[in-house]
């Protein structure tokens, strides 16, 4: 009695283990489409769903500040203000300005600016470094935008 029910046991386990070890070729070969479609085709969405959306939370942003008129600059460990290259500034009123002002609004004195090249200061109206030659020179243009109907002067259309 104990040994009918130890070979039924032994049975069902070699019954368990021949689905793996000699597998039915056929209705394997008849699933490797679902198969590659679940291993391999599915992870490749998923992380690229997931990768998307990580890039796109974590992604750089632009961090944009308008600053109209000047600001204070900000006083160094020696007590004297830091003006950042590039920028007029007025050194009586330690005040720094957009680029392209070149007179103080408060003590209309002329104002300076240093180079970001060699660190030369000058005075800002005047757009080249004497020392570097490099060009500090900003434009502020408008650009006219005006909608027309018809081709376009002087060539042909589009087609």
């Amino acid at each position: 009695m104990i040994f009918d029910a130890l070979n039924q046991l032994w049975e069902q386990i070699l019954a368990f283990t021949s689905l793996f070890v000699m597998p039915d070729w056929n209705a394997l070969i008849a699933m490797l489409p679902i198969l590659i479609l679940i291993g391999v085709i599915g992870p490749f969405i998923t992380f690229t769903i997931l990768g998307s959306m990580i890039y796109l939370l974590r992604k750089p942003r632009a961090k944009i500040s308008f600053v109209e008129g000047p600001r204070v600059a900000e006083i160094g460990a020696d007590g004297e203000p830091i003006f950042p290259p590039g920028l007029p500034y007025c050194r009586r009123d330690r005040l720094i300005y957009p680029s392209g002002t070149v007179r103080c609004a408060t003590c209309e004195d002329e104002l300076a600016v240093i180079c970001p090249m060699c660190g030369l200061g000058r005075i800002a109206s005047i757009d080249t470094c004497t020392n570097c030659g490099l060009v500090l020179k900003v434009k502020q243009t408008l650009v006219p935008v005006r909608s027309t109907t018809g081709a376009k002067p002087g060539g042909a259309a589009a087609a």
